[in-house]
């Protein structure tokens, strides 16, 4: 029995009104796509020579180191780790290098930027920039200013032990508060801008549309500047007209016009408020990308391009005093390939080369944060917690002097041998011995975790595992199975201890790489010294929707025991996805078309054919209904993107006249509350108040002024994918994503499918060199290297 789709009429015109409709929306995003790409590649330099900062720049930098108002911190590099390929150079200010990276991943653009954004369009910079200065000048200039206090700042490790257990712990977003990456930390903010406490959110309103219609930016944008930067957003924009780039949507060429509205003649390209705004935004875009970190010399060029004529002497500037400490600075030795550091005097007393990585203050302290809340973990630990006097046995009547027995010492080799699968066996020998450990393997590998906590908790443990959405909590098929927010906010789970950390005993967190610096901070923090974690997943699978990589720094840094599972995900789905992981496409046997594999000649072909798998072959020769079906291409725009193909399956399964803000009773949608986040659901009902869904069982209402929060949800990216898996899934490839794809993208997309998978795909020979030789997309992150370094000392 074939799936192979078959020409019908409905679907061809289906087809071509996609191609019809999406075209405006696709020459917005090829129009987006082009500018990013001409932001995001590194350009030659200009000719000359870039001047040094001057000396009161530099004493400016001194003085803020000694006074702690900007911090430029040595990082030793970690060890070269066997096998692990270096990654690829690029601009991560702005994006990839030139290639098939260089334009923004539409996947990870849209699921965590606002649709303003996407619609705005890169205008060239007005000031023709200067030449760019060379890494060795940047690299001179730290070290210039760590010369003049007597060498660069050493960050100090977390103590062996963790500090001190009594001490209170410290929240990262106690000190700097987190903000989504849609909605920046305004990089101007001071004690005067902050409006009285009694000023209401609508006078706050009422005074931003004057300073905003003062400037000429549009009313349209009141809203969305209060949401961004708070009340203070009169005061704040009238003492820095460029901190409005903090509201997503507004680009470099939006903010200097709004200033030349508010400053007049005192508006120029170099004013210091401006360098200030958009070394910010420029680290925000890359936070977008997944980096935690941007190497200085790619901030330089950001600046540059955006008319900064002194960038290095803004920068400077910026981590001295006439910062405001929102950019922090941080320096690596650079471990050359090969190179090894000479034992003799001369050697010993050259200077290594160095990277200077500029680093958004809040992701900075998350990432120190999370480093140091693992290192607390590892050095806490010392085997299995006593029982208290009350459950400790009575002594026997016969010696009722005697002091009570100690509890005996958990069995856990004999948990180890009735283990279901020698994997599960392996993972609970380490946990056995240690407080933080790693685990590896594929969807079948699930099952390890949930055996390891069912043996814990045998043993007398207050054990549970938690997933990162309902479909995966379900999946785990254990009444001690949580989603990992619901554990975090105490709807689910065990709780919140006296001290304020999760009241258990091991904690075994599943589909651990999407876990961003900011979430993976959070979880540590929660968990209690002595306490066990254990984080599990795919680490073929995408890197978070947020900033960071965390598992797989974790797994490159070797901080901690790791479990590989032996496991295989079975049948020809699970043989593909597992010949995907390694970089290859091989066939596979599928004598019941569990994978099917149709190609087609161009972009309209393709919908084409996905639109009639969906809603007429699969359902037809596999009895699987469409709504257990879903759409995967790897970006929202154009005619193949999600909102095409959403346009085109509404109007196939629930055609309606959107009558609840464009949804109608019934509609499959995808809710995103916050960035990388995305809950399936449907529509109830909706009315003047919003939308009623249905998200996994549970109800959701959404405000009439968040219905841009959900968006139609038949067609989804593979991000917003990651954590479920359906019945059935198409996984749609036209001709304009080959440069988007990548191994991690194939491997996510083609797993997410359980007993069915079609492949429809225009790119020819391009799906199989992404498989094999494009792994991920960069990203910049220090955690690997602050945890070598806390561990090496913790060693030491």
């Amino acid at each position: 029995m074939s799936v192979e789709p078959t020409t019908t009429t409905d679907t061809a015109d289906t087809a071509a009104a996609v191609a019809g409709e999406a075209a405006a929306d696709r020459a917005t995003a090829d129009g987006e796509d082009a500018a990013e790409a001409a932001t995001a590649t590194n350009t030659e330099a200009a000719e000359g020579t870039a001047e040094r900062p001057s000396a009161a720049q530099l004493l400016q930098a001194m003085r803020a180191i000694d006074g702690g108002t900007g911090v430029i911190v040595t990082r030793r590099p970690p060890p070269p780790v066997a096998g692990q390929d270096d990654e690829p150079e690029g601009d991560p200010a702005t994006g990839p290098s030139a290639g098939p990276s260089a334009t923004a991943n539409p996947d990870r653009n849209d699921d965590v930027s606002a649709d303003g954004d996407d619609r705005a369009k890169e205008a060239p910079a007005a000031t023709e920039s200067a030449a760019r200065p060379s890494t060795e000048q940047l690299a001179d200039t730290i070290r210039a200013v760590g010369g003049s206090t007597g060498g660069l700042a050493e960050q100090t490790a977390a103590p062996a032990g963790g500090g001190d257990p009594s001490a209170p712990r410290m929240n990262h977003r106690a000190a700097a508060p987190h903000t989504s990456a849609a909605a920046p930390v305004p990089s101007t903010a001071s004690a005067s801008a902050q409006p009285p406490a009694d000023v209401s959110r609508a006078e706050a309103l009422r005074a931003t549309a004057e300073v905003l219609a003062a400037g000429g930016a549009p009313a349209e944008l009141v809203t969305a500047t209060v949401a961004a930067l708070g009340e203070s957003a009169p005061a704040l924009l009238r003492e820095n007209p460029w901190a409005v780039l903090g509201v997503p949507g507004v680009r470099p060429e939006h903010a200097d016009g709004f200033a030349r509205g508010l400053l007049g003649d005192a508006c120029g390209p170099d004013d210091p408020r401006r360098a200030q705004a958009l070394a910010v935004w420029l680290l925000e875009r890359a936070a977008l990308r997944g980096h935690t970190a941007v190497e200085l010399a790619d901030v330089s060029t950001g600046l540059e391009k955006q008319g900064v004529a002194d960038s290095s002497g803004a920068l400077a500037t910026m981590l001295g005093e006439g910062g405001d400490g929102s950019v922090m600075g941080f320096q690596e030795e650079i471990q050359e390939p090969g190179s090894h550091r000479s034992g003799s005097q001369e050697g010993e007393d050259a200077e290594p080369p160095v990277r200077v990585l500029l680093a958004l203050d809040r992701l900075a302290l998350a990432e120190d944060s999370l480093a140091d809340g693992l290192v607390r973990l590892i050095s806490t630990f010392e085997g299995d917690p006593l029982r208290s006097p009350a459950e400790a046995p009575e002594p026997a009547a016969d010696n009722a002097g005697a002091a009570p027995a100690a509890p005996p010492a958990l069995d856990w080799a004999a948990a180890a041998d009735t283990a279901p699968s020698p994997s599960a066996a392996a993972l609970i020998r380490a946990v056995a011995e240690a407080g933080l450990v790693l685990h590896t393997g594929g969807t079948a590998a699930r099952a390890e975790p949930v055996a390891l906590v069912r043996a814990a908790r045998a043993l007398g443990l207050r054990a549970w595992v938690a997933a990162a959405t309902t479909d995966g909590r379900h999946r785990l098929d254990d009444e001690h199975a949580v989603t990992l927010t619901g554990l975090l906010s105490g709807a689910e789970g065990p709780g919140r201890a006296p001290d304020g950390t999760l009241d258990l005993d091991l904690l075994a967190v599943c589909d651990s790489p999407a876990l961003d610096v900011d979430s993976a901070a959070t979880l540590v923090e929660s968990v209690a010294d002595g306490a066990r974690l254990v984080l599990s997943g795919d680490p073929a699978e995408l890197w978070s929707a947020g900033p960071g990589r965390v598992f797989a720094d974790l797994l490159a840094a070797k901080a901690c025991p790791s479990v590989a599972s032996r496991t295989p995900d079975f049948g020809p789905i699970g043989e593909l996805a597992s010949g995907v992981g390694v970089g290859e496409l091989l066939p596979v046997e599928a004598p019941d078309k569990e994978v099917v594999i149709v190609t087609a000649k161009d972009g309209a072909e393709a919908v084409h054919r996905a639109l009639q798998l969906v809603g007429d072959s699969i359902p037809r020769a596999l009895g699987i209904p469409a709504e257990q079906v879903r759409v995967l291409t790897p970006g929202h725009g154009g005619p193949a993107g999600t909102r095409a193909l959403n346009a085109a399956l509404k109007q196939r399964f629930n055609p309606g006249p959107g009558a609840f803000g464009g949804f109608d009773a019934g509609d499959a949608v995808v809710h995103s509350p916050a960035p990388g986040v995305a809950r399936p659901g449907t529509v109830r009902a909706g009315g003047p108040q919003g939308l009623l869904l249905d998200c996994e069982g549970e109800e959701v209402r959404v405000a009439r002024e968040q219905v841009g929060t959900v968006r139609h949800g038949w067609a989804l990216t593979a991000h917003q994918a990651v954590g479920r898996r359906w019945p059935a899934v198409v996984v749609l490839l036209a001709p304009d994503t080959a440069n988007e794809l990548t191994r991690q993208w194939v491997y996510t997309a083609f797993s997410r499918a359980e007993r069915h998978l079609s492949v429809v795909h225009a790119v020819g020979p391009a799906l199989a060199q992404a498989v094999a030789a494009v792994p991920a997309r960069p990203r910049t992150t220090r955690l690997r290297g602050v945890l070598v370094e806390q561990t090496a000392d913790l060693r030491d």
